[in-house]
């Protein structure tokens, strides 16, 4: 069992002091979690903390391929909405 992150990290480091299992070190050029020392904070936490304070959408993927945070779980906002909310936005 192991998560994985992928390449639209943007290398905030906010993953690393979090991770119970010291999982998560610097790639070629985003962060990358080892699956040997990986245990999805089972034990020591009801969530993997990477996924809990990491502020990208769809960047921490589980076993499966799923996103942990997938997209407008941050945002709040809707994939199907999001192209008409950043023309909202930007007509401001």
């Amino acid at each position: 069992m192991s998560l994985e992150i992928v390449e639209s990290c943007v290398n905030c480091w906010a993953c690393i002091d979090v991770c119970p299992s010291e999982a998560i070190a610097m790639g070629d050029t985003h962060f990358v979690i080892s699956a040997k020392k990986c245990t999805e904070c089972d034990g020591d936490y009801a969530d993997p903390q990477c996924a809990s304070i990491c502020p990208i959408e769809s960047a921490i993927l589980d076993a499966e391929g799923m996103p942990l945070n997938p997209p407008g779980s941050l945002t709040g906002i809707p994939p199907e909405r999001m192209e008409a909310a950043i023309k909202e936005i930007q007509l401001r």
